[in-house]
């Protein structure tokens, strides 16, 4: 879609965009150079006042009291928060909000999130596979039973990546460890029997050598970038049994700097780990998650099988990320909010309260007898 230049769509018409995220996320995107980009193109970014004082009626009506809004971007997550959109959308439905709670909510789960990368069904001329690494979820992990049905029993094979199955940004959700036998994982369940944790289901997904990289695809709309990481090194069957019985506890693996190229890596590997993908392959994967999850704001990380180059598996998906690490992503937010805004359908639409029954029906009757 053509969007119109910066001071033909400034002074054609003015978005009001309302924003609601935790304080450390608003202080890592709205940065000013987002704020005066936006402005120069039409865009007012309007900070939400969240209250946890006040009942959830009244939460919702300040939430409304605030508005109207031409579109509302936010990341927080919970029934009251939920309860104030679903309040402020059934007054104003013309405002977008991106993205809709129930849509968000597959993401807090890691079973549910990747089932997406499953179902979908790529163009065969890439000949390459995507899929999902075996997993297998511990309801009650303090019963020993379980660690056998489903780790010895073939589900899965070590070494595996032991991650909680909630995932909802807290910093709970990011303890994760690399276990690397049935022994290992006995010894993880025994240190975290003491803490309310313990209760909590754990998400075993088997370890796939990966060349040391990832991939980190950003989508914002239809807009896609790929940027790769280091991630953990590849684990050889002499590692595997030196390391017999332990647990290697880690956070949020992929947040390391860019690898070096040209370095060492891997096990002998055939292909070059840090080639990026085919950017179309990329283009149509994150596609397909999108449109799956219907979902605008979300990052994907992907590997690359050591021993086959055609083999790929999404291991994470996370609802709005870092998207201020990218660079210019204050003009790529910008563009996609005004092409989503200035959209035939969309932009002559009119703020304007919803209209209650009783109010159509005064409406009509003056109608009638006019």
């Amino acid at each position: 879609m053509k969007i119109e230049s910066s001071s033909d769509a400034a002074a054609a018409h003015r978005f009001r965009i309302g924003y609601a995220f935790a304080p450390k996320k608003e202080q890592s995107f709205i940065q000013p150079s987002l704020l005066n980009h936006a402005s120069q193109n039409g865009i007012d970014f309007v900070p939400i006042s969240i209250t946890d004082s006040s009942s959830e009626e009244e939460a919702a009506e300040a939430l409304i009291q605030q508005g109207p809004f031409h579109c509302i971007i936010h990341k927080l997550y919970g029934h009251r928060w939920n309860h104030q959109l679903k309040q402020y959308s059934s007054k104003y439905p013309q405002t977008l909000i991106l993205d809709p709670p129930d849509s968000i909510e597959r993401l807090h789960n890691r079973v549910s999130m990747l089932q997406v990368v499953s179902a979908l069904k790529l163009n065969s001329q890439f000949n390459i596979s995507v899929s999902v690494p075996k997993q297998v979820v511990l309801q009650n992990p303090q019963s020993p039973d379980s660690i056998h049905k489903n780790t010895i029993d073939g589900a899965v094979e070590f070494p595996v990546i032991a991650k909680p199955l909630l995932a909802n940004g807290s910093a709970k959700s990011h303890e994760m460890c690399l276990v690397f036998d049935p022994k290992g994982l006995q010894t993880l369940l025994l240190t975290t029997t003491t803490t309310s944790a313990s209760t909590q289901p754990i998400l075993l997904q088997q370890f796939v050598n990966h060349g040391e990289v990832v991939f980190k695809v950003y989508v914002i709309g239809e807009y896609v970038q790929c940027v790769k990481r280091s991630s953990l090194p590849d684990i050889s069957e002499q590692q595997l049994t030196a390391l017999e019985g332990q647990v290697l506890p880690f956070s949020q693996i992929s947040n390391s700097p860019q690898p070096q190229e040209g370095g060492e890596h891997g096990l002998g590997l055939a292909h070059d780990p840090h080639e990026m993908p085919p950017s179309d392959f990329v283009e149509e994967l994150a596609r397909g998650i999108r449109l799956g999850l219907k979902l605008n704001f979300f990052n994907f990380d992907v590997i690359r099988d050591s021993g086959n180059p055609h083999s790929y598996f999404v291991i994470d998906i996370n609802y709005f990320p870092g998207y201020a690490k990218l660079p210019s992503y204050e003009q790529i937010l910008t563009k996609f909010l005004l092409a989503l805004l200035t959209t035939p359908t969309q932009k002559d639409h009119q703020l304007e309260p919803a209209t209650t029954e009783e109010e159509e029906e005064e409406e009509e009757r003056l109608i009638t007898t006019t």
